[in-house]
């Protein structure tokens, strides 16, 4: 496809999104116009992609005015960088709710081939692979970031339309139940629906999590049947047991017992830390300890300024985001370990202790990182050992948990991969945990396993010539995984 034909194309489903937002629908979630938000989502991805080499040249810069349809400075390109922390995830996450009102023409227009969002996708793809070529060299980093998020959009298209094409379901049955039509849109037999949300927020370093309702027993069941974490379990659950008692013997007007639940978590990268901490936080609302139950992740970078006087400000806001949740603070050491010198940090921590004490039963810390690091974090200020009361140890992965681990990622990813390959990835593990170094990163590793999987698939099926078959797209092979080495 030549510029000025992509150029077309990505226009194309600006005109698109204005024709369907005619319609009433939208995206849940945003308040945007449908055709800017689908610039935004280009964007992201074309800045994404453009970063890889932490630079942004003149003809990365013209393309992206190309196809955003007005020029934009280098200076605000990089001020938007600065502040959207711009994953390969948030890109797919982003895409999908385009995609997915081009799922929705298919499936009104009665197209079994998905025809539009078929050409989305498409224009996706040239819009990466003709900016990855505007260094005039192949970047290995952008080439696989676009196979794997392109293999990601195909499976949600694919399994969109299997569904929708599935002849045990009737025609009202395809229709989703969430349609993307607005609350005052015109429809047959249509009942009102709550409206859009505001505008997708700016991101910052701070990540707040809020998840579906569940119960209490869904909880602990879902803390249970995380993979390994066998002690990590066995102390939560005493601690969980103990929570129960001191609110039993509140309702009985017995004494109050005193308990800390700020804790240390301790391990190396990928252990589980930061999601048995958002389960807690949820588990603590329903036990009543929590009014809300959200999660708040931070690291430095969130409550650190460069400026004298900056820091106390920026950890307080944090802190009054967190209240009624869990604050979680990954790599607390850092914070830290430049103790002595004109660092910031330890103006963060005094600021946290003060919190913590102020208002001991409105907000939970849990501080992360490394075991040894964070043993140095603990006895940086005395307060810190005092309220941190709770230490509970990360192990690592075992080689068969890292396998059910791939079992899992490969499973919300829709593939299925084979028993020669996974005899080979059980054995790839079983290396790499008996010659573990300071790279080595549990369930992080797997993730990038799979991903640079799923590259190899993406370069095995651009060499098939036929039609490609669900089976095919969702299988990964011997082969697939065979050519994986990770740092």
């Amino acid at each position: 496809m030549a510029g000025s034909d992509l150029q077309l194309a990505v226009h194309y489903t600006y005109e698109l999104c204005r024709r369907y937002e005619a319609e009433g629908r939208y995206i849940p979630g945003s308040s945007m116009p449908l055709d800017e938000y689908a610039r935004f989502s280009y964007l992201k991805y074309m800045l994404f992609l453009a970063n890889s080499n932490q630079r942004l040249n003149e003809d990365e810069i013209g393309l992206i005015q190309d196809c955003m349809g007005y020029e934009v400075s280098a200076q605000y390109l990089n001020r938007f960088l600065q502040q959207h922390q711009i994953t390969q995830n948030g890109v797919r996450d982003t895409f999908i709710g385009v995609l997915q009102l081009f799922l929705d023409e298919d499936m009104l227009r009665g197209d079994p081939t998905g025809s539009v969002s078929l050409l989305f996708l498409e224009t996706i793809h040239t819009v990466g692979l003709m900016l990855s070529a505007m260094d005039g060299t192949a970047d290995v980093i952008q080439t696989t970031s676009i196979a794997q998020l392109m293999m990601k959009l195909r499976a949600y298209r694919a399994a969109y339309l299997r569904a929708w094409r599935s002849p045990l379901k009737n025609r009202a049955a395809r229709v989703p139940a969430d349609f993307r039509m607005k609350p005052d849109a015109p429809s047959e037999g249509a009942g009102s629906q709550q409206k859009a949300a505001e505008k997708e927020p700016v991101s910052t370093s701070v990540e707040i999590t809020k998840e579906p309702e569940q119960t209490l027993e869904e909880l602990m069941e879902e803390l249970n049947a995380l993979t390994g974490l066998h002690r990590v379990k066995e102390e939560l659950g005493s601690l969980i047991n103990l929570i129960k008692v001191r609110k039993l013997r509140e309702e009985r007007g017995l004494p109050e017992l005193t308990l800390s639940l700020h804790m240390v978590f301790s391990g190396n990268p990928g252990t589980g830390k930061t999601t048995v901490a958002r389960l807690l936080a949820k588990i603590y609302s329903k036990l009543g300890i929590l009014e809300k139950g959200h999660l708040v992740e931070t690291d430095r970078s969130g409550l650190v300024s460069g400026y004298v006087g900056q820091t106390a400000i920026k950890t307080q806001k944090v802190i009054d985001e967190a209240m009624g949740g869990v604050l979680f603070i990954d790599e607390a050491y850092t914070l830290t370990a430049a103790a002595g010198s004109n660092d910031f940090g330890m103006e963060a921590v005094n600021t946290l202790l003060k919190e913590m004490e102020d208002h001991r039963d409105e907000f939970i810390v849990i501080v992360a990182g490394y075991p040894d690091e964070m043993e140095q974090f603990l006895e940086s200020n005395p307060g810190l050992h005092s309220r941190f009361r709770t230490k509970i140890y990360f192990e690592d992965y075992k080689p068969d948990e890292l396998l059910e681990i791939f079992r899992g990622t490969c499973k919300r990813y829709a593939l299925t991969p084979s028993s020669e390959a996974e005899l080979h990835v059980l054995d790839y593990f079983r290396k790499r945990c008996a010659e573990r170094d300071e790279n080595f990163a549990n369930a992080r590793d797997v993730r990038n396993f799979v991903d640079s999987a799923l590259s190899n698939q993406a370069n095995r099926l651009a060499g098939i010539t036929a039609e490609i078959s669900d089976e095919t797209l969702t299988t990964l092979t011997l082969e697939d995984v065979r050519g994986v080495t990770l740092e």
